[in-house]
C-alpha cells in the first residue's frame, strides 16, 4: 500500500482535515499569518520514513519558505536527497474558503500528491493529503523560531499510521560581533 506514492512525495507534502469551526475568516486569517510568518526563510535538515516498502531510508531536504500574501497560504519549494539521488520538491497550501487546498510537485493527477483540507492553531498546520485510494495527513509544527518538525501519516483501516518524520532548522547567519576602534 506505502509503494503506491513515491517516499519523497509523501515526504514532504511538506503541511488534516479539520475546519475552523468556532472561527470567524478574520479571526483565522490573523492565526494563520502569525504561523505563515513563521515558516517564511531557509529550512534544511533530515528526514527518515518510518513505516512501508522503504522503511529505514534517510534523507536530507533543503526547502525555502515563501508565505503568500502571508494570511492566504505557503510555498516550500526546494529538493531532498538521499545519497547521490537529489529529488525536487514543492508544496503550494492556499486558503480557500475556511480550509486550505493545494498540491505537492504536480498534484495527483501526475506523480504528487493533493491537499485537500486544513487548519493552522497556534504553531502547528494539519492538512489532508490524497492521492488515489491513499489518504492521509501532514502535521507541520513550529517548536521556537528555528525548529520545525513534520510528520506525514496515512490512513490503513481506521487508523492514521505515522510514515514519515522530518526534523528542519532554520538556517540563520552567524554575525560578526566585535568592536571598532
Amino acid at each position: 500500500m506505502f509503494s503506491r506514492v513515491t517516499p519523497f512525495a509523501l515526504g514532504v507534502a511538506t503541511f488534516a482535515v479539520a475546519t475552523f469551526a468556532t472561527m470567524t475568516p478574520v479571526e483565522a486569517g490573523n492565526r494563520d499569518k502569525v504561523f505563515f510568518e513563521g515558516v517564511e526563510g531557509e529550512w534544511s535538515g533530515p528526514g527518515e520514513i518510518v513505516a512501508g516498502k522503504y522503511k529505514g531510508t534517510k534523507f536530507n531536504c533543503t526547502l525555502s519558505g515563501t508565505a503568500e500574501d502571508r494570511a492566504t497560504g505557503i510555498t516550500l519549494d526546494g529538493y531532498c536527497r538521499v545519497g547521490i539521488f537529489r529529488q525536487p520538491m514543492k508544496a503550494v497550501i492556499k486558503s480557500a474558503g475556511r480550509s486550505y487546498k493545494g498540491q505537492f510537485l504536480d498534484g495527483a493527477a501526475g506523480k504528487g500528491l493533493d491537499i485537500v483540507s486544513g487548519n493552522v492553531t497556534n504553531q502547528k498546520m494539519v492538512v489532508g493529503i490524497t492521492r488515489a485510494k491513499l489518504n492521509g495527513a501532514m502535521i507541520a509544527r513550529l517548536q521556537g523560531k528555528n525548529t520545525m518538525t513534520v510528520t506525514i501519516s496515512v490512513k490503513v483501516e481506521d487508523q492514521m499510521i505515522p510514515v514519515i518524520g522530518m526534523s528542519l532548522n532554520r538556517e540563520t547567519e552567524e554575525l560578526a560581533v566585535g568592536s571598532i576602534k
